[in-house]
């Protein structure tokens, strides 16, 4: 499929693969999502040292010799996977056809980015320098407000129960969500996937906690319709967090992932599926994201949980959760650490001492968040990681 889809012309690439996703979607939908257990899988031979590089706060992606002095920093430090973001505030940071095509926009403005293929690059230095290059979808079905794609789309756009469209990330940045019980926005979203995995050498491709959907929102036209279907006529509860609403809504979003993970296999049977969500009831009641169920069906190959917590305490609790433990013995699985913010310094002994405690569980790694947080610490990065294979 993947040498098929090179051999297409560019310029036809973007409708071809809309027309293969809904297609997709559709013999996905009549077969159904079925959270049976996957056979386990052996646990990976190394363990995962992982750095998320993001857009915002970090100039990394922005110039190829600083992407490329980036990825030999991480690679001396002991590092060995990077989780670029490709997806970020409605733009996509390679040039996309089927961003193009959506949103007339194929690559992000970023002076930085222009002319670049920023992708191709971070997978041509990552081979170079032995580490795993998983692109990372960070905005999933999150959309900046404004954005060219609500523009153009908004019938694509979820809604609150009393109609409005925007939700406030950290209670200050306004956002807008795509539905994802749309079929249009599921061809999107996975077509934009399968151009991904088609067109580069990547090891993986990774989801976050915007692959959902805010648990107050869900009562837009297309989707009260769609309940209604589904129950004899009757409209959603007006009650958000109903158990039963909770529950329809993330299953759902579940046989979305379905549908996401087989169209990853069908074009890459090796590229591994990646997802790093918060811990589960927190995703699971905030943003009907039921990752516990994905994991045990098998749509998800690699977790990184988001402990984000300076209370070591927390931290440990989190760590022990029956959900990450079920999942680190049937996956390969890590945890997600926070090295910084802008405007905040995590002290190094704080992620020395998570680093060990993830370690001394037993957990299969950790990915830090994110790359420009790492400081002028490179030879404490350098000795934590360099005591494993």
């Amino acid at each position: 499929m993947r040498l098929f889809l090179r051999s297409v012309p560019r310029h036809r690439l973007g409708s071809l693969l809309l027309m293969l996703a809904v297609a997709l979607g559709m013999a996905i939908a009549l077969l159904g999502f079925s959270p049976s257990p996957a056979p386990a899988k052996s646990p990976p031979p190394q363990e995962i040292r992982g750095v998320w590089l993001t857009n915002i706060d970090s100039d990394v992606l922005f110039s190829k010799e600083k992407l490329r002095q980036g990825l030999q920093r991480l690679r001396r430090m002991n590092f060995n996977t990077a989780y670029p973001t490709v997806l970020n505030g409605g733009y996509t940071l390679y040039p996309s056809n089927i961003q193009g095509a959506v949103s007339g926009i194929a690559l992000d403005p970023e002076p930085g980015l222009r002319g670049r293929d920023m992708l191709a690059e971070a997978v041509t230095e990552g081979r170079r320098q032995g580490l795993q290059i998983i692109p990372w979808l960070e905005f999933g079905f999150m959309l900046p407000d404004p954005s060219a794609i609500a523009q153009r789309h908004p019938d694509w756009l979820s809604q609150r129960r009393d109609g409005s469209e925007v939700w406030l990330e950290g209670g200050r940045i306004p956002r807008r969500w795509l539905n994802p019980f749309h079929p249009q926005v599921q061809a999107y979203l996975t077509a934009l996937v399968a151009e991904i995995v088609s067109r580069y050498d990547i090891d993986g491709i990774q989801f976050d906690d915007h692959f959902g959907l805010p648990v107050d929102f869900g009562y837009d036209a297309y989707t009260t319709n769609l309940y209604a279907r589904d129950h004899g006529g009757k409209q959603p509860p007006a009650n958000a967090a109903d158990p039963a609403w909770v529950k329809w809504r993330a299953d759902k979003i579940s046989a979305v992932m379905a549908q996401v993970f087989h169209s990853v296999k069908a074009m890459d049977p090796d590229c591994i599926v990646s997802l790093s969500p918060n811990p589960w009831e927190f995703a699971y009641g905030t943003y009907l994201q039921d990752w516990r169920a994905w994991e045990r069906a098998g749509y998800v190959e690699q977790l990184l949980v988001q402990v984000y917590r300076d209370d070591m305490a927390r931290f440990e609790s989190e760590l022990r959760h029956p959900t990450v433990r079920q999942a680190n013995g049937h996956i390969s699985t890590g945890i997600g650490i926070l090295a910084g913010l802008k405007n905040r310094d995590v002290p190094m002994a704080q992620i020395e001492a998570q680093v060990r405690k993830v370690r001394s569980e037993g957990i299969g790694g950790f990915s830090m968040f994110f790359y420009q947080t790492l400081g002028n610490r490179d030879a404490a990065f350098a000795k934590l990681l360099g005591d494993r294979p």
